[in-house]
């Protein structure tokens, strides 16, 4: 709990002193990228398995650690793991959770939509980084390890210029 209060009071700092740099004129848009929450492991051959029940509290955690932040929209790719992940920050936003193709990460109808705008993206251990990479025009994170689920990258662009933070909460 207390490094979820951290973690809250960072953000907020983060997020203000971003808003109030670069050109007045120019939109910011920050992504909070989230690797589902742990999944149920106990069928190997169960390819879109439920969350177990430390990855429900890692996603209500997840909620509790946005609540001071302005989130515009959620999206989330079309397996059990990544929506129930995104749910509950979703529905303490009073969101409607998107799904997302991770084959078509980054595309002009998504830069569209998202420009200017607060939004979370739950993904996967490969896709998850290769969204990442792909917003940044760079290749500069891998896959996450398989047993690895509290990271979150947070990327902002305002402008030409992007940030990228990583946070690894466990």
């Amino acid at each position: 709990m207390r490094a979820i209060l951290v973690l809250s009071i960072f953000l907020s700092t983060f997020l203000s002193l971003a808003q109030n740099t670069g050109a007045s004129q120019d939109l910011t848009t920050t992504y909070f990228f989230i690797r589902h929450a742990e999944k149920d492991l106990s069928d190997p051959k169960n390819r879109n398995p439920k969350l177990t029940v430390e990855g429900n509290a890692r996603a209500e955690n997840w909620a509790k650690m946005l609540v001071d932040t302005t989130i515009d929209m959620i999206y989330s790719t079309d397996y059990i793991r990544t929506q129930k992940t995104a749910e509950p920050i979703a529905k303490s936003k009073n969101l409607q959770v998107t799904l997302y193709d991770p084959r078509n990460l980054n595309d002009p109808d998504f830069q569209q939509k998202t420009k200017g705008k607060t939004v979370v993206v739950v993904g996967h251990s490969n896709t998850t980084p290769a969204f990442v990479n792909k917003i940044m025009g760079k290749e500069k994170y891998s896959a996450i390890d398989e047993k690895v689920y509290g990271k979150v990258f947070i990327i902002k662009i305002t402008g030409d210029i992007i940030t990228d933070t990583v946070l690894t909460i466990n």
